[in-house]
């Protein structure tokens, strides 16, 4: 049996996962909403602790989902996680008030801009540009500006590398593929930038051990002694391998409050507009593009229109297809891939007397379509060709957007059966390391299923064409 652990921006999701005629199969499913605690329009902070009390609660609840006593059956633990988020800790784990704590300050989330004023030292430093998301410009930033915060750290690590502290108390660092180099840091950087080396655990790859989980922990929670807990790496490297994208023209759409594009393709490309890295199935490699606020958009639209999000997507199912000629950039706190512009922002362009709240509403679902089609866009342009999008995550579910996306691209895009693909990317990763498949390919062409395909109406070409053009159009 396999536990499966994601931290996501917003969701906590954890599963179990049982084998079955070599095959594991997703057997209880838990997970709990969490909160940024501290968020305008540069700051954006969460307490690493709802992670732990987070983690607590899911192992309840599947007991209960499973109808088990305890996880005596758990062979392994994998942990996922959103990021760059940065957490400053300042101690050791210990127990604490009956539950798992590790003391540490308010993790710097992936959306936090504070430190842009250091991405160009940074990217001078790395030899390429460095987004302020990243780990190095807040290290820096919380250096320069927080310096008391900075003395007293013991460690600064990412999000999932603190759940596995507090479970193994081993502390590492994980280092996603091969290409990520301008990213992450080795003791040339670290003298450049007068940073501590002792601050920044030592790597590991995904698919490797942070340790066995501690006895404390295994007692309280219900699992056997010396359980490896293993890295799946960040969120994009399991979601890659749950949507089953193992092959060059395959791209995985992970969708969530951002959306990540990882497109399989044979050879490292040099384009400076998005991020190329090593694929999970070798020798190939994954061309990536992240846009910010996606599924943000649509919570912020639910918002501001006081719906829920069912009833937001029946708002803008009555609205025409090109939304009467209204245009949503979805740039709500700037934008990553392509523009890695921190101060650009949102904006809608064409309303006229006839735009109504639908319009609105399906302005922002076509909004995200034309911000995935200029990630495909670039990737064209360098070479690449785009045949298909596996969906996953939350907004997976959304048959209207799935539907959207298809006809904006002019892509086929594939819904899996089962839509949490880092949780499935875990397991597939797992059932390797328990020696169930020879490779992550053909633990993926095994184990990902395909629900429902949506393949683009030509119909909608010429209009779709007309409104990217102007929305390629809009500047800041």
């Amino acid at each position: 049996m396999l536990l499966t652990i994601d931290i996501g921006t917003s969701t906590f999701k954890s599963a179990l996962w049982k084998e079955d005629n070599f095959c594991y199969n997703c057997f209880a499913y838990a997970s709990l909403p969490l909160s940024i605690c501290l968020s305008n329009n540069d700051k954006h902070e969460t307490s690493p602790l709802q992670w732990l009390d987070a983690f607590g609660e899911c192992c309840k609840k599947l007991l209960t989902n499973a109808r088990l006593k305890n996880f005596n059956s758990v062979q392994v633990i994998l942990i996922s996680g959103n990021g760059p988020s940065l957490v400053p800790v300042l101690d050791k784990p210990v127990f604490h008030n009956n539950n798992l704590y590790v003391p540490a300050e308010n993790a710097r989330l992936w959306l936090d801009r504070r430190a842009v004023k250091y991405q160009e030292e940074i990217s001078t430093v790395m030899g390429g540009f460095v987004d302020a998301s990243f780990f190095l410009p807040k290290i820096l930033y919380i250096k320069r500006e927080e310096n008391e915060l900075y003395k007293k750290t013991k460690y600064f690590i990412g999000c999932p590398e603190y759940l596995a502290y507090a479970l193994t108390g081993q502390v590492k660092t994980v280092f996603p593929c091969e290409g990520f180099d301008r990213w992450f840091w080795n003791d040339n950087v670290l003298e450049k930038l007068d940073l501590e080396k002792e601050k920044l655990p030592d790597f590991i790859r995904p698919g490797e051990m942070f340790g066995s989980i501690l006895s404390s922990a295994a007692q309280h929670y219900g699992f056997e002694k010396d359980i490896p807990v293993i890295t799946g790496g960040p969120d994009f490297f399991a979601a890659i391998l749950g949507s089953g994208v193992t092959k060059p023209g395959q791209a995985c759409d992970r969708t969530g409050s951002s959306e990540g594009i990882n497109l399989c393709v044979k050879n490292h490309v040099n384009e400076k507009r998005l991020m190329s890295y090593g694929h999970p199935v070798k020798p190939f490699w994954n061309l990536s593009g992240i846009i910010n606020t996606t599924g943000k958009a649509v919570e912020w639209g639910c918002n501001l229109f006081d719906l829920n999000f069912d009833d937001f997507i029946s708002l803008a199912k009555k609205s025409r297809c090109g939304s009467g000629g209204l245009i949503f950039n979805p740039y709500l706190t700037g934008e990553r891939a392509p523009l890695w512009d921190p101060n650009v922002r949102a904006n809608w362009s064409g309303i006229s007397l006839t735009t109504g709240k639908s319009e609105f509403a399906n302005s922002i679902l076509e909004g995200i379509g034309f911000s995935i089609r200029d990630v495909i866009g670039v990737m064209e342009q360098a070479g690449e060709k785009t045949e298909q999008l596996r969906v996953t995550g939350k907004l997976a579910e959304c048959s209207e957007l799935n539907q959207i996306k298809a006809d904006i691209t002019g892509k086929t895009v594939i819904e899996g059966v089962f839509k949490e693909s880092e949780l499935l990317g875990l397991a597939i990763i797992g059932s390797c390391s328990l020696g169930k498949y020879s490779s992550y390919e053909e633990a993926s062409l095994n184990m990902v299923k395909i629900e429902k395909l949506y393949e683009p109406n030509p119909g909608y070409n010429d209009l779709y064409n007309q409104l990217f053009s102007k929305y390629k159009g809009y500047k800041n």
